[in-house]
């Protein structure tokens, strides 16, 4: 009998470990589901703020564009529209110019007065835009705002002294738009001169 019972226990003793087999194999068995569900959330998750992402650029690209448009429009009129303000600011001198020439006195002094005035007024309308008259006459000659058109000699100037202007020279803040066209005094060596005298007496 004993003999059986260790038989009838080694028999059922394999049925046990099978179940516990089986409930190993079911819970295994399950949690590649839940892997793949959690997996399936994020890619939702993912997907969501990927277009929301791209949302986001869109409306980047677009605001770009407009934003290139305007700027655009904006240099396109500063540069129609950027002298506007010194332009209204000589009209009045055009005005002052119409009423000279339409008043008639006969008058050359008095019309030479009016037409300095108004150019006295048109200077200081320049000098507000930044615009400055350079003042040359008696002044040393420099090559940086002063272009020599003639050259002589002159017992009243030293040498490399201006002595006359033919045409103003102006700076804009600073900087120079145009050179003063000089006469420039450029004295001769006296040894020069003495030696050019005497061929001048001699003829040679």
């Amino acid at each position: 009998m004993k003999n059986k019972k260790e038989h009838t226990a080694k028999y059922h003793q394999p049925d046990d470990k099978k179940d516990e087999h089986d409930t190993g194999e079911k819970g295994i068995a399950q949690d590649p589901r839940q892997e793949i569900e959690a997996l399936k959330n994020k890619l939702e998750e993912k997907e969501k703020e990927a277009a929301a992402n791209y949302d986001k650029y869109l409306r980047s690209v677009a605001e770009l564009e407009n934003y290139k448009k305007r700027v655009s429009k904006e240099k396109a009129d500063i540069l129609r529209y950027g002298k506007e303000d010194i332009i209204k600011d000589i009209l009045p001198f055009m005005d002052s110019l119409d009423r000279a020439l339409e008043h008639e006195t006969g008058d050359v002094k008095a019309f030479r007065e009016g037409i300095a005035l108004i150019q006295d007024q048109l200077l200081g309308c320049l000098k507000k835009h930044g615009v400055e008259r350079i003042e040359a006459a008696g002044k040393d000659f420099d090559p940086n705002f002063h272009e020599a058109l003639m050259q002589m000699e002159s017992d009243q100037h030293d040498d490399n002294k201006i002595i006359s202007e033919m045409e103003k020279g102006y700076l804009l803040n600073g900087r120079l738009l145009r050179p003063s066209r000089v006469c420039v005094c450029k004295k001769t060596p006296k040894e020069e001169k003495e030696i050019y005298e005497q061929n001048e007496e001699t003829g040679e």
